[in-house]
């Protein structure tokens, strides 16, 4: 036989169930028993009170009867007799008229013989007490479970005789059989029904779990950029947003890492080409004359400290990748480290024919922490830039001023800017945006976790006047 689908019973699926279920499963059961105890003493006290209060009733006329009339024991006896056999309810209780000592003389039905000694503990305590008295139970001559009710007869004070009542209680606990029956009918439906729409239910979650599974599993294998269909505005749809934006991510990432790849590549092999071109026509003497020799030197020397410029801008990132980046933190003047990064570059940028004004402020600044050197080197990456980016501008404008408490450094060119698609993108590691685009590469990511780790801002904009051009903006707090 072919078992269902979607009773199988299984994964998240049969965790949530069982916990669920099982939970269920007890209190109805809790709820059953209580329903068939409740029931069976309702049963059982509605039936003892009602044969009591015959019980008292029988018990009070006969008291009454004898107090009132001049009769004697025998004509009592005789009419305590003659009320037992015109008993109404003989079809449901059993009337019985005992002797002092409780042996049966009469039954209102014949079902008990005459001479008979019940002997149940009823009996032996209206005996004791000479009160009336009842107990329910099993019956030792049927084995049916009865209850029964015996009440004193008294003559002149003493006990003459006994007027019992007694009823099987078979219907009863067959009624409260049927009832409990029904309820658990009833607890059943309920919990099939629980059960099959917590089937629904956790279906409707672990299918569109199982699919964005899959895609997550594809996404890991390689296949960047897949989208997971959004069917539903809840948790599961959050979850479905959050997969499709890291998919989206990763593909962008490996879009960016294979961009830069390449262009390192590109970049390591021009510098390489020409070192490798100029020793080799040194070497073979090829040069002309000692004019061409030296220039020759110079061009390897060039590219050879543009290489390790390169290689050491990667070993920054690996550091900052595994974790192995680290500052040295101490008291340093921010206006000097800045003022020596400009005159550095200042030389290099004149010859190249761009123009480098440094605006100083009047305030000075008390000592603030940093790493000397790892902030110099934002200044010098950024000055670069400005260089590479924004020559065309012929002028780089450098300065440095306090706000809120805060130290702001400037660095802007008269370049052509940066497209407005691209400047949320610049800062991010391995992206490479079109030919005037800074963040070709990795160095202005590494600039940017330099300044975080100096609980700094590194904010990269367009100029918003006329003269257009990039503007960076550096914030670092002042310690104070």
């Amino acid at each position: 036989m072919r078992s269902i689908p979607f009773l199988k019973v299984r994964g998240i699926r049969r965790r949530w169930l069982l916990n669920s279920i099982s939970i269920l499963v007890m209190i109805l059961a809790v709820m059953v028993i209580a329903f068939s105890l409740v029931m069976k003493n309702y049963y059982d006290s509605s039936i003892l009170s009602d044969m009591e209060s015959k019980a008292r009733t029988a018990s009070s006329y006969f008291g009454s009867y004898a107090a009132s009339s001049d009769i004697s024991s025998g004509d009592y006896l005789t009419i305590a007799q003659d009320y037992v056999s015109s008993f109404e309810d003989g079809t449901k209780i059993e009337l019985q008229f005992l002797t002092a000592d409780g042996k049966v003389i009469y039954s209102s039905n014949g079902l008990t013989l005459s001479g008979t000694m019940p002997e149940t503990p009823d009996l032996l305590q209206l005996q004791d007490k000479q009160e009336i008295t009842s107990w329910t139970g099993t019956s030792a001559q049927t084995g049916e479970r009865i209850t029964a009710v015996s009440a004193p007869l008294s003559y002149d004070g003493t006990v003459v005789g006994i007027m019992r009542y007694v009823t099987s209680m078979r219907l009863v606990d067959r009624q409260v059989t049927i009832l409990t029956l029904a309820a658990a009918v009833a607890c059943l439906v309920i919990l099939v029904l629980v059960y099959l729409s917590n089937i629904y239910f956790v279906r409707s979650i672990e299918v569109p779990v199982k699919n964005i599974t899959g895609i997550a599993q594809r996404i890991a294998g390689g296949s960047y950029g897949i989208q997971v269909e959004k069917k539903f505005d809840d948790e599961i749809g959050d979850l479905t947003d959050a997969i499709n934006d890291m998919s989206l991510r990763i593909k962008h990432a490996e879009s960016m890492k294979s961009e830069f790849i390449s262009s390192v590549s590109h970049e390591l092999r021009t510098p390489l080409t020409a070192i490798t071109g100029w020793a080799e026509t040194i070497m073979n003497g090829e040069a002309r004359d000692e004019q061409d020799v030296r220039k020759g030197m110079g061009i390897i020397a060039s590219e050879a400290r543009r290489l390790s410029g390169m290689v050491e801008e990667l070993l920054e990132f690996s550091r900052i990748e595994d974790g192995r980046f680290t500052l040295s933190i101490e008291p340093i003047d921010i206006k000097a480290e800045l003022e020596d990064a400009v005159y550095t570059y200042h030389e290099f940028l004149a010859a190249e024919g761009i123009a480098v004004y440094h605006h100083d402020c009047e305030e000075e600044f008390d000592p603030i922490p940093g790493d000397p050197d790892r902030l110099r080197q934002v200044f010098c990456n950024l000055l670069d830039n400005a260089a590479k980016h924004g020559g065309s501008g012929k002028r780089i404008d450098t300065e440095i001023y306090p706000v809120a408490g805060d130290v702001v450094i400037t660095i802007r060119d008269y370049g052509p800017g940066i497209p407005p698609e691209e400047l949320p993108n610049v800062k991010y590691k391995f992206y490479k945006g079109s030919s005037t685009a800074r963040g070709s590469g990795i160095g202005l990511a590494v600039c940017e976790e330099i300044v975080t780790r100096h609980n700094g801002e590194l904010n990269i904009r367009n100029a918003d006047d006329e003269y257009g051009g990039c503007l960076v903006e550096i914030r670092l707090p002042t310690g104070t």
